[in-house]
């Protein structure tokens, strides 16, 4: 007797390498999510940009998550493809650790580049992102993806196809 197929595990429904690159290409918000000290997880959809295998962060040392992260450096950051462009529905999830940055190179490096994506084209709008951002109380953080945890909803509906002879779920 075979199995009832259902939704109970959709940890097969992974994505590919190629797919993760490019929900995390063409997004541009995550969820970044810390632990308070009372241990409530917290989080916030931010900008980011991937470079070199890390997440970076824009962040003013005013608020309260700096502090947390340099309490307990364990972080998630989620991204999902609704608004990308992208049709399917994607998700990634990554746990990691993350490091509060204030040196001026890392920061003239981030923010001209933050602001490049998310005000390609417009040379006016980048320069004053820069400026506004660029205060004595700016950080960034950079976050090192220790886990993935991926999830492609075409597999899912794949799936679902095939156990119910091509019907799909509403």
């Amino acid at each position: 007797m075979s199995e009832k197929f259902t939704y109970d595990d959709v940890s097969s429904y992974t994505l590919d390498a190629d797919q993760e690159a490019e929900l995390v290409a063409s997004q541009n918000e995550c969820t970044f999510m810390w632990s308070t000290k009372e241990g409530w997880p917290v989080g916030v959809i931010m900008s980011y940009v991937f470079y070199e295998g890390y997440f970076w962060l824009s962040v003013s040392s005013l608020r309260v998550r700096v502090k947390a992260v340099e309490r307990d450096p364990r972080v998630s950051i989620s991204i999902t493809s609704k608004g990308s462009g992208i049709d399917s529905a994607r998700a990634l999830t990554y746990k990691g650790t993350c490091e509060v940055l204030s040196d001026h190179e890392t920061i003239d490096w981030f923010l001209p580049a933050l602001a490049k994506r998310l005000r390609p084209g417009d040379a006016e709008a980048q320069k004053l992102f820069y400026e506004l951002n660029n205060t004595p109380n700016r950080r960034v953080l950079k976050i090192t993806p220790v886990k993935t945890i991926g999830f492609d909803g075409d597999k899912m509906a794949a799936a679902t196809a095939a156990a119910s002879g091509g019907q799909t779920a509403t």
